[in-house]
């Protein structure tokens, strides 16, 4: 074996090759010349069934945030189709303002895209995306949540906007989980 992965070896013997292959569960001719069978197939991708969720407005979503009962007729303006699982209550929201919009690399969320909100069985974690709903203010926003020393804050992409510190009257009330352009922005 070591003379013929070292390359003394420039033709190994059929009974050599034979025992390679059999434990490796390929036949003798594709060890040598990468032909005939063995042992790998094409690898099934795993599918996931894609969804529509409604887009609805941001007042709706904080609502939404007292009562998770499903959407009224004719409270969505669109629905759209994502393969993420945001849920039986999911929900889109139209990006707004230039808050989240990144002046360097990495994420960056342009308005009028669409992000997609899990708002329930989410976990909290620094770095990810969410919707805050302020409870003095009734106003919902959308910031990344960060977590540093053990102090929250919802930080917003652009450095021209003010960072915010967690308190009691702020709740995050879904993660964004997808984002998308609108099919059509002209």
């Amino acid at each position: 074996m070591n003379r013929i992965l070292s390359g003394e070896s420039d033709s190994p013997r059929k009974s050599t090759v034979s025992k390679l292959a059999r434990p490796l569960g390929v036949s003798p001719e594709w060890l040598l010349f990468g032909s005939g069978s063995a042992n790998v197939g094409a690898t099934d991708q795993p599918h996931r069934e894609e969804r529509q969720y409604p887009l609805i407005s941001w007042v709706a979503a904080g609502a939404l945030a007292e009562s998770c009962d499903n959407f009224q007729p004719g409270q969505a303006e669109e629905f759209i189709e994502s393969n993420e699982n945001a849920g039986r209550y999911g929900y889109w929201l139209e990006v707004k303002g230039l808050s989240m919009v990144s002046p360097s690399e990495g994420p960056s969320f342009m308005p009028k895209m669409r992000i997609l909100v899990q708002p329930e069985g989410f976990d909290v974690v620094s770095g990810k995306f969410y919707i805050a709903k302020m409870l003095d203010t009734g106003e919902t926003t959308f910031k990344r949540y960060v977590r540093d020393a053990g102090v929250e804050y919802l930080e917003p992409l652009n450095p021209s906007f003010g960072t915010i510190r967690m308190s009691d009257s702020i709740v995050l009330i879904g993660r964004v989980i997808d984002a998308k352009l609108p099919k059509s922005m002209f």
